[in-house]
């Protein structure tokens, strides 16, 4: 299986956001087998939102989609999803009764304050997609033809994501090794593990470790194994990380 990331938001390309959104995704899905062939962010454009999510939709197995849901004027990204589908937004039961029900709680908990929430904008959600209710945020995901709309705040997107985890799978494996050799010196046994066992090979220096961390990753457990063995042996790699020592 493989996913393309879409981020939405302003913020994230002026910088004011950190996308951790992205990383903890990419991890998840990862972990999971699943290989991210795109990470994209993209500004609270409705036109530009809904061309890389038609783009994306076409090109992959699935498309995840954060940020930019809710009812403020920079909340196009639901409007977009809809527009690369040509549906119209609806409101339905569940998503109804869901914003109701946690607009019932904010109020339990702060009432010396007023809420002016346009529920229906808050609930809306495009035609014929599957809503995504938690308990954790105001505004429902939504899952239409392949596509994963979740909320951009992280603990939002995080209880999002685990109500459709399972739904998300794949058959690529890694293993991660270390070395002190200088990179310069590795290249060639990488380049060889790559062609002689059909596997990728990320090298990454970590200069406060002191050491590199090498990622094998295969879609073969025999594949990935017999490299993770050979590049043990031939660049004088472990399993746990190892500091350089030539004092």
């Amino acid at each position: 299986m493989e996913v393309a990331l879409i981020t939405v938001g302003d913020e994230l390309l002026s910088g004011d956001t950190v996308n951790t959104n992205a990383n903890w995704l990419a991890g998840e899905l990862s972990d999971r087998g699943v290989a991210v062939g795109r990470v994209l962010s993209v500004p609270d454009d409705r036109a530009e939102i809904a061309e890389h999510v038609r783009e994306y939709a076409a090109a992959f197995d699935a498309v995840i989609v954060t940020g930019g849901i809710g009812s403020t004027p920079d909340d196009v990204t639901m409007e977009a999803v809809a527009d690369a589908f040509d549906r119209e937004m609806a409101v339905t039961d569940l998503t109804l009764e869901s914003v109701e029900r946690r607009l019932a709680a904010i109020r339990e908990r702060v009432p010396d304050r007023e809420f002016d929430v346009d529920v229906a904008a808050e609930a809306a959600v495009p035609e014929e997609s599957r809503p995504l209710v938690t308990e954790a945020g105001l505004a429902p995901g939504c899952v239409i033809e392949g596509v994963y709309v979740f909320p951009g705040i992280p603990d939002e997107l995080k209880a999002t994501f685990e109500t459709v985890a399972d739904e998300f799978s794949g058959d690529r494996r890694s293993r991660f090794l270390y070395t002190v050799e200088p990179e310069s010196n590795i290249v060639p046994a990488l380049q060889e593990a790559m062609e002689r066992f059909d596997v990728a090979v990320g090298c990454y220096p970590d200069r406060e470790a002191d050491h590199n961390r090498l990622k094998v990753t295969a879609t073969d457990d025999a594949a990935l194994e017999d490299a993770a063995a050979w590049l043990l042996e031939t660049v004088d790699a472990s399993e746990t990380p190892v500091r350089r020592n030539w004092d």
